[in-house]
């Protein structure tokens, strides 16, 4: 447990190229920022980390449970994309750590480069500009074909697949969509019962779901062969979702008559690392690297949001957004001095130490709880700023204590 009273949290460590605007956001509130257009492992990594208070990551760098736990001083941590899937995020609960993501900043750049994709593989453009380029001139209609009136089954209905759902019906496709959560359809698409049924009838069917025990390998050799032959695939969503050796078996055997990905069970650390894929030298398949989210406006908005989000953790302490964490929205402190305790959630813990501070005789100015299975999560408001951080130390003793914090007004 700690027992470090952190007073601030001054340094930020921010990976792969996040958008400047983000480093700019925490630089303007007085916090210094180190910019590194690259991710690290292992001991790099935590060299790396052990200076800084907050970090910030894309999809390539790991903080796993190890990260964690030789870091256990971190204050918070940014997700600059959508997933999650990259932070242990069990482990930074447990250690007092509330993470933060972009969940619809780039929803718009994925649709629209899943609607370009659709397309582009109905009318085989990536085989048709690859001959051109080495000066073969295939004019023929054979093969390609207008995406009105087709069918588009969309697996996974969240901000993004529904987002694909309105651009779609605006081609004039009829848009089906298989999700494990209830949702309400938007314009004339309609729910598939089951998955098997979505690939029956689809023309194309395009993935838009998170990476977990359930949606690891969901689309292998027994789910290509139920899709209608020639139908095409694409994948936007996690590189764990398809079994890759099956796609380009089904690919190779003309079930499937196209594919586009954009996401690999192994990618490259860096644009300097080599990339290899079994879909290489496949006919009709657009590769990507992974840049369903990588325009100029996605990256700058989820620039401004992470950064955000982390300042207002970092300045007030409000864990709105936060996926992993008790959700308190705090007003700004203007004067006094405010304590922040991350504890186990167990019977007693706020009234041991509202007795702390009863004994103490400091006056509360407010007071926010919450809770979630594991910890809670205690904010406290004093005008009295000297007995404030004598009280944060006798709370961060406590054996439940995980993490504690005060934050300074400035009125």
């Amino acid at each position: 447990m700690s027992h470090h009273i952190d007073e601030n949290a001054k340094d930020v460590l921010l990976f792969e190229a996040i958008h400047p605007v983000g480093k700019q956001a925490f630089e303007e509130v007085s916090l210094n920022v180190d910019l590194l257009d690259h991710s690290l492992v292992g001991d790099e990594l935590n060299a790396k980390i052990k200076h800084n208070q907050v970090v910030g990551v894309r999809s390539k760098t790991k903080i796993t449970s190890e990260v964690l736990s030789a870091n256990p001083h971190l204050t918070a941590i940014g997700c600059f994309c959508i997933g999650t899937n990259q932070v242990a995020l069990e482990k930074a609960n447990e250690l007092g750590i509330p993470v933060f993501n972009a969940p619809y900043s780039n929803t718009r750049s994925v649709a629209e480069l899943v609607i370009s994709e659709m397309i582009s593989l109905s009318r085989q453009i990536a085989h048709k500009s690859g001959l051109a380029h080495q000066g073969v001139w295939e004019k023929t209609a054979a093969g390609s074909n207008e995406v009105r009136g087709k069918v588009l089954g969309i697996v996974g209905y969240g901000h993004i697949g529904s987002q694909v759902s309105i651009l779609a019906e605006s081609l004039g496709l009829k848009v089906v969509f298989y999700d494990t959560i209830k949702k309400l359809p938007l314009g004339n698409a309609s729910s598939s019962a089951t998955l098997d049924k979505l690939l029956e009838k689809s023309d194309f069917v395009t993935l838009h779901v998170p990476e977990t025990m359930e949606t690891k390998d969901m689309m292998g050799k027994k789910q290509f062969g139920k899709m209608k032959r020639g139908a095409h695939l694409l994948n936007l969503s996690r590189g764990t979702v398809v079994v890759i050796d099956d796609l380009v078996e089904a690919l190779k055997s003309g079930q499937l008559a196209g594919a586009a990905v954009d996401v690999f069970p192994v990618e490259p650390k860096s644009n300097k690392d080599q990339f290899d894929s079994p879909l290489q030298g496949v006919n009709n398949v657009i590769l990507t690297p992974h840049i369903g989210g990588s325009t100029q406006e996605a990256q700058e908005a989820i620039g401004h949001e992470v950064s955000e989000s982390l300042i207002k953790y970092i300045q007030r302490g409000a864990t709105t957004g936060a996926v992993n964490f008790p959700q308190l929205e705090i007003p700004p402190l203007r004067t006094g001095a405010r304590l922040l305790n991350v504890h186990e959630n167990k019977p007693g813990v706020l009234g041991d130490i509202n007795t702390l501070i009863s004994n103490a005789g400091i006056n509360i100015s407010a007071q926010f709880l919450s809770t979630d299975s594991k910890i809670g999560y205690l904010v406290v408001d004093f005008e009295d700023v000297t007995k404030a951080k004598e009280l944060a130390i006798e709370v961060a003793k406590k054996d439940v204590s995980i993490k504690t914090r005060v934050i300074l007004g400035h009125a």
